[in-house]
């Protein structure tokens, strides 16, 4: 059974439940899975399943019945196509750092950021990929998960650092904006790394699903986590009074709202501004209703 996110229909806002029948099951457990924190925005009011997050979910009832396999060729397919779009856009990134490099010395910048470490970084995380080819066989499970989980360690630091590096950018560069807002080679920055980001993001995608997938299952098999998935017994089933709403065995979900962290900050400073906003029209109010009292009462 799986629980869906609330606003995957258009006509209905609520969470549904997909109940799967299956005669050839070994016994008379009840695999439950609760997937309303998988989800991809579309807009405020509408989700869906991207295909890797039904993948995700796919390879949690194939692991269960026993198919380990199916979970390594799922990790390796994500690092092709991770690493694919690292070699794509690596070119990009190190164009982008000599146009940021340049911009920023002709405006004086100091303390100019250093993308030589990203880029040799790339370079390492490149070199462990191919290697990692040469010596992962998906056939050996237990092998294979140790080589793939090995590999995702050097990826998140690498992310991370190049986060950081970009915000570091952001910042300077919309230091000298104030000044020079019709700058022509400032927009074009803009441009570019404004493309970057989307790059990166598109390129971690991959490797996100990676890491969500070794964090929930790192042994490479299903097991029962918490707010996800579990299996559950006949006796189990009793005890909650035969109810088969899945969030009462794999325990509480609390739904997120999609936004990310740029989002939810953009959304409370607007809130902020209209609260000021409003309490500055509630004083003006407060004045005049004082002024209209006290020549009512004739003072």
């Amino acid at each position: 059974m799986v629980t869906l996110p609330s606003n995957m229909f258009y006509t209905v806002t609520l969470p549904a439940t997909l109940w799967f029948f299956d005669r050839a099951k070994p016994d008379n457990r009840i695999l439950f899975i609760d997937t309303r924190n998988i989800f991809t925005q579309i807009d405020r009011a509408h989700r869906e399943f991207a295909e890797e997050q039904i993948l995700d979910i796919a390879v949690i009832s194939r692991m269960q019945r026993g198919d380990r396999r199916a979970f390594v060729k799922l990790v390796d397919g994500y690092y092709a196509k991770g690493f694919s779009r690292l070699t794509e856009n690596r070119p990009n990134l190190e164009e982008v750092s000599k146009n940021v490099i340049g911009f920023l010395k002709e405006n004086n910048g100091k303390d100019l950021p250093d993308f030589a470490p990203a880029l040799k970084d790339a370079d390492k995380l490149l070199k462990a990929y191919t290697e990692y080819q040469k010596s992962v066989d998906v056939a050996v499970i237990d092998t294979a998960n140790i080589v793939q989980r090995i590999l995702a360690e050097t990826i998140a630091p690498f992310f991370a650092s190049l986060h950081e590096l970009l915000k570091e950018v952001d910042k300077k560069v919309r230091h000298i904006e104030k000044d020079q807002s019709k700058n022509k080679d400032l927009k074009t920055l803009k441009i570019e790394l404004e493309d970057l980001h989307k790059e990166i993001k598109a390129t971690e995608y991959f490797f996100g699903h990676i890491a969500w997938l070794h964090e929930r299952f790192p042994e490479a098999k299903y097991e029962d986590v918490t707010c996800l998935c579990k299996l559950a017994n006949l006796d189990d089933v009793k005890e909650q009074e035969y109810s088969l709403n899945p969030g009462r065995y794999v325990g509480v979900v609390i739904e997120e709202d999609g936004k990310t962290e740029e989002e939810f900050i953009e959304e409370i400073v607007a809130m902020n501004d209209e609260l000021n906003k409003l309490n500055k029209e509630a004083k003006e109010l407060e004045d005049v209703i004082n002024h209209n009292i006290r020549q009512l009462a004739g003072d």
